[in-house]
């Protein structure tokens, strides 16, 4: 009695296709080896691409005719795409089954091994549906540039935007909150050309868009948050179609930006930690020979040691933690003051109303309008649907897509509602937050600590103790105040 396993497969563009799914495949194998008496050994069932055989059903397979190598038997399957769109690996795969005394057979194509003109007809089963996938593949490619070349978006939306369906059929990507927000923020600091790009990277992960270090890279590069989509051509050549989609920001910041990331720039990880430990370089006068003090790790028997020291013959040395801390907190003395406080509150009154709240204002009039045009698609669709003018299938789909573009419109909703309530909120908290304007100064980068420094040098520097005080200038003096001072009147 013969013996066979049974293997049926489909991928996921398959599966809609009449007369592909997996339990009819199974009902007729089994009819098959009940009608010829042939014993079934197992079954596999793959939902996976037969572009190669690396599909995890076949693997089992394989290891159990691979144990079972001295008895004959077969593999039986619907068609011979169903073993493998890929002629080269099928031929490879057949001598592998051969060493196993395993035949793969398909009932509907059958082959006879044993006659040698029968490789003829083997060769097309095999090659017929390598040709469809390439067929398949070149249309997939021709449809993506042609839809590039309307200036659609027709992959998956880009980090800072959303794939959603118009109300006339057209998908296409709009901006999305708040990554949008920090996507534009992150291309204003780049174009800076203070930090380098992964300390960027590393500030875009503190406002919340996390990504990795590739992705970041591939997404600083992409034209098409300057509204513009790259068109490949058969030639290899590649040139740039303005996309119909709302840009993020304008075409002279990002390539000002590829222009920055692009320049070598002599810059060591080394140069950047001496920045930030010894941020208090060159407004530190020795008090012996009144050169300016610098900064260097100092190498002990464990660790290196940083010191700010003076590199003439006085040798003055104090350690770099004790005068940053005490600077520190000589910056923590220091509040606005009454007027500066009413001042800044107008500032930020103004900005919040007029720009900041208006912006948001506008972004939800926009989500609000998208969201009724989703529901004029639905409801339209639905009509037509009764009216036996739509198909069950459409009619699905376009319900389908209406639920995921509602979904991801909500939640832009919802987010921009928050803001709108966080900025009435800041209003409501009065000069609180703003009294205190130099309590960040730890959390500050590298650049903005040596521009605060410049305003507010140190004045009389203990170098035992790591006493000193501040020098403010005339203007300064005018809306900084000491706390101590203030809390006297």
């Amino acid at each position: 009695m013969q013996t066979a396993y049974l293997y049926v497969r489909v991928s996921t563009d398959e599966q809609k296709r009449k007369g592909y799914s997996l339990p009819e495949q199974e009902d007729r194998l089994l009819k098959y080896c009940e009608y010829n008496n042939i014993e079934v050994k197992g079954i596999f069932r793959e939902d996976y691409s037969a572009k190669n055989f690396n599909r995890p059903e076949w693997k089992k397979l394989i290891a159990t005719v691979r144990n079972r190598s001295k008895e004959d038997k077969n593999i039986l399957f619907i068609k011979w795409d169903r073993f493998s769109r890929n002629i080269e690996y099928a031929y490879e795969m057949i001598g592998i089954l051969r060493k196993y005394k395993t035949t793969p057979m398909a009932i509907d194509q059958p082959i006879d091994f044993s006659v040698p003109e029968s490789t003829v007809m083997l060769a097309v089963y095999l090659s017929v549906p390598e040709a469809e996938n390439s067929r398949r593949a070149l249309n997939t490619a021709n449809g993506i540039r042609r839809a590039k070349q309307m200036g659609r978006y027709p992959n998956k939306a880009p980090l800072g935007f959303v794939n959603i369906t118009t109300v006339d059929g057209k998908k296409i990507i709009v901006p999305k909150q708040p990554e949008a927000g920090i996507i534009r923020w992150l291309f204003h600091q780049l174009a800076k050309n203070i930090h380098r790009v992964e300390a960027v990277r590393r500030m875009v992960e503190d406002k919340g868009l996390i990504c990795s270090r590739s992705y970041f890279s591939k997404l600083i590069r992409n034209p098409a948050y300057c509204g513009l989509i790259p068109v490949r051509l058969s030639s290899g050549e590649q040139y740039m179609v303005k996309g119909i989609h709302d840009p993020l920001i304008s075409e002279t910041l990002f390539y000002e930006v590829q222009r920055i990331i692009t320049t070598k720039r002599k810059i060591s990880c080394k140069r950047e930690d001496l920045k930030a430990m010894f941020f208090l370089t060159g407004f530190l006068i020795c008090p012996l020979c009144n050169r300016k003090i610098r900064g260097s790790f100092s190498t002990g028997s464990t660790k290196k040691h940083p010191y700010y020291h003076c590199r003439g013959r006085c040798k003055t040395r104090t350690r770099a933690p004790l005068l940053n801390e005490s600077y520190q907190q000589e910056l923590q003395h220091l509040m606005l003051s009454e007027k500066a406080v009413d001042i800044f509150n107008c500032v930020l009154e103004d900005w919040n109303t007029n720009t900041q709240k208006r912006e948001y204002l506008q972004e939800r009039q926009q989500v609000v309008r998208k969201l009724k045009e989703q529901e004029l698609t639905l409801s339209q669709a639905r009509k037509m649907f009764i009216a036996a003018v739509l198909k069950l299938d459409d009619y699905s789909e376009i319900k389908r897509e209406y639920r995921v573009n509602s979904k991801c419109l909500k939640k832009e909703l919802d987010d921009i509602n928050e803001k709108l309530k966080n900025i009435d909120k800041h209003r409501q908290q009065g000069d609180r937050p703003i009294v205190n304007i130099l309590q960040r100064f730890s959390s500050m980068d590298t650049t903005d600590k040596k521009h605060l420094v410049n305003l507010i040098p140190p004045l009389r520097v203990d170098y035992k103790t790591g006493d000193m005080s501040l020098d403010l200038n005339t203007a300064l003096s005018k809306i900084l105040l000491i706390k101590k001072y203030r809390l006297r009147r």
